[in-house]
């Protein structure tokens, strides 16, 4: 079964309160025949558009394909959250890859920062970035973790943006008795997700880019001159750009064996009204401390977006019982609000949780992996691709120099192993540990 048809409707967007919400961008034509480029990038989420962005700059030629819409994956279903820092944290980063790698990835993350905000300023893009992601801890051990975390990126990083936060001041914001403090990081943020991957898609388009939409590639040929091929067309180029994330499905074994597909689900309430202070009493984004992270904020008609659970295969559970537990283990009193949208996608995770970086084959560059920490790095992995594509790999290098290892068993046996760990987390959440 393939990921790409296994949940959504061909050439459509899921019933998500984002493709309710999503700005008009007319649809562009399938490949048909073959064509010739400079290179060529499989999936039209924010690495690929960010990539085709990047090289349309640049002056190459470049033709972007995407087997449904768009931002379909990831890019357009996530939890819109635009976080500082690499998925994992300074600390670990340091004592795995040493203090000067640790700094670049850093500085790398903060770069990406401002790449999305820049680039939604720029090309006038149909959303708004809102400052502030909260962190919600569970026990007390937690939020001094939290708060030394803190201190350590002030002092050693240069970034005074995160404020400690007590009971009190978490509930000054978060009126929820789950969490007992934690922290507000006032330079990160949270955007409309899809309506940032169709600004992408219009840039993009707009410096020169050729999207194709509905045009699933069924075969990548690296070597000199590579070829990718769809059912209706073909494309020669002199570099490939593998932009699938989680729905490479079979294209690349080399990507497959370190990049493992999950599925993740997000829920969105009806109006709260003036219900909205029982939930959040600023405009900020949440995520908690649990291994399988629980996330949300409020959307601008005044819904509460909540995401959480996991699932590891090709389908989806039952969505609004998966999530709506989780929901009502923060928020108890919203038991009778209604549920208008439930949704799901697949995003992809490594190993380290680190993103991973590959030249696969001969001629092709891959990112993806970004372990539920995309909407920043992916951007930013575009713009890297973009430079290895032209010639320079420096940034590539250092990030390829992470070489997340492949899952235990590689492509084959990664998903049974990996339901067996991530079963064990899950009690562990669900006991407290």
């Amino acid at each position: 079964m393939n990921l790409l048809f296994a949940n959504d409707r061909a050439g459509q967007y899921p019933d998500s309160w984002y493709a309710a919400t999503a700005a008009p961008l007319a649809a562009f034509a399938p490949l048909r025949g073959e064509t010739r480029a400079d290179v060529c990038i499989v999936g039209a989420g924010y690495t690929g558009l960010s990539a085709a962005l990047h090289l349309a700059r640049r002056g190459f030629d470049v033709v972007l394909l995407e087997a449904h819409r768009v931002g379909f994956g990831a890019s357009g279903r996530n939890g819109g959250q635009v976080g500082s820092g690499q998925r994992v944290d300074q600390e670990t980063l340091e004592a795995s890859h040493g203090a000067e790698t640790a700094r670049l990835l850093w500085d790398f993350a903060e770069e990406a920062k401002a790449l999305v905000r820049g680039l939604i300023a720029e090309h006038d893009m149909p959303l708004t970035f809102k400052p502030g992601i909260v962190h919600a801890c569970r026990t007390a051990a937690e939020v001094r973790e939290a708060h030394v975390e803190a201190e350590r990126l002030a002092s050693r990083y240069g970034y005074a943006e995160i404020e400690p936060l007590d009971r009190d001041g978490l509930h000054a914001i978060l009126p929820s008795e789950a969490y007992v403090g934690g922290a507000r990081d006032r330079g990160a943020g949270h955007v409309h997700p899809l309506n940032f991957a169709i600004g992408l898609a219009g840039a993009a388009s707009a410096a020169g880019a050729r999207i194709h939409e509905g045009s699933v590639v069924t075969r990548v040929t690296p070597g000199d001159r590579p070829v990718v091929e769809t059912a209706e067309g073909r494309v020669r180029c002199d570099r490939v750009i593998l932009a699938a994330n989680g729905y490479l499905g079979g294209l690349d074994g080399r990507v497959a064996s370190r990049v493992m597909p999950i599925n993740n689900f997000i829920l969105a309430t009806a109006p709260l009204g003036d219900r909205v202070a029982e939930v959040l009493r600023e405009d900020v984004a949440v995520s908690d401390s649990r291994f399988v992270v629980n996330y949300w904020r409020l959307s601008e008609d005044g819904r509460l977006l909540f995401g959480g659970g996991e699932s590891y295969g090709y389908r989806f559970p039952d969505i609004v019982r998966a999530v709506r537990g989780p929901m009502l283990r923060v928020y108890p009193g919203l038991a009778d609000v209604a549920i208008d949208h439930a949704w799901g996608g697949t995003l992809a995770i490594t190993m380290t949780r680190m993103p991973c970086f590959l030249r696969p084959s001969a001629n092709v560059l891959s990112a993806s992996g970004y372990s539920g920490h995309g909407v920043a790095m992916a951007t930013f992995a575009g713009k890297v691709l973009a430079e290895a594509a032209a010639g320079q790999a420096e940034r590539f290098d250092v990030m390829a120099g992470l070489r997340p290892p492949a899952f235990p068993g590689g492509a084959a046996l990664r998903w049974p192993l990996l339901v067996l760990a991530m079963t064990w987390y899950a009690m562990r959440d669900r006991l407290g540990i």
